[in-house]
């Protein structure tokens, strides 16, 4: 199973300024905007911490997910939550000979924390001997900061001012989530005990 992102969240839709805000940030100096590039960045990398931790999806992105076979005949669960819509699928074979999938022949079972792919009939179609099966979606809760649940994205200023303050401290084996942040995005939290099978 492999997961890519297709699309990158664009910086106007980071919370730059909010989060400026929360480290409590001076305003009205001649070199605002001197740190934006490193909020920025902080901002992103505890925005995939928290996707990392949660499962959760946060600004919407397209991805794509390459499996060798079907996860179960009745359905199967996505790898990340929340998915806004199936976009393609593809059947490819040992030549990298494409079969876009008719899609009536699937339907998205949307759910916040394991949404579902589903065959419209009885089973999904057969994958080409060696072949490959290639998942288009869009997943997020959507490409606003506002439109993210107000815990998660609590979360992420919290953890990226924790990374700002220690920016320049090198600390070698110490991955511990702060408690603020842990609390945030307990309930969020998915536990996966079938494998994404079912």
């Amino acid at each position: 199973m492999i997961l890519t992102e297709l699309t990158t969240v664009s910086a106007a839709a980071l919370p730059v300024v909010e989060f400026k805000a929360h480290l409590r940030m001076g305003t009205g100096f001649s070199d605002e905007g001197a740190e934006d590039g490193l909020l920025e960045s902080l901002l992103r990398a505890a925005m995939a911490a928290v996707e990392a931790w949660t499962g959760k999806v946060l600004l919407a992105r397209d991805f794509r997910w390459v499996l060798a076979a079907w996860r179960g005949g009745e359905g199967m669960t996505l790898p990340v939550a929340p998915v806004r819509a199936i976009t393609a699928v593809k059947l490819v074979d040992l030549l990298d000979w494409e079969d876009t999938v008719d899609p009536g022949r699937y339907r998205l079972e949307p759910d916040t924390h394991r949404p579902r792919m589903r065959p419209t009939g009885s089973a999904f179609p057969g994958v080409p001997r060696g072949g490959k099966i290639v998942i288009d979606f869009a997943a997020g809760f959507g490409p606003a900061w506002s439109d993210i649940p107000a815990d998660l994205g609590q979360a992420v200023l919290l953890l990226a001012g924790h990374y700002y303050d220690y920016r320049h401290e090198a600390r070698p084996g110490e991955g511990v989530i702060p408690y603020g942040v842990s609390a945030l995005i307990e309930r969020w939290r998915s536990i996966r005990i079938t494998g994404g099978r079912t």
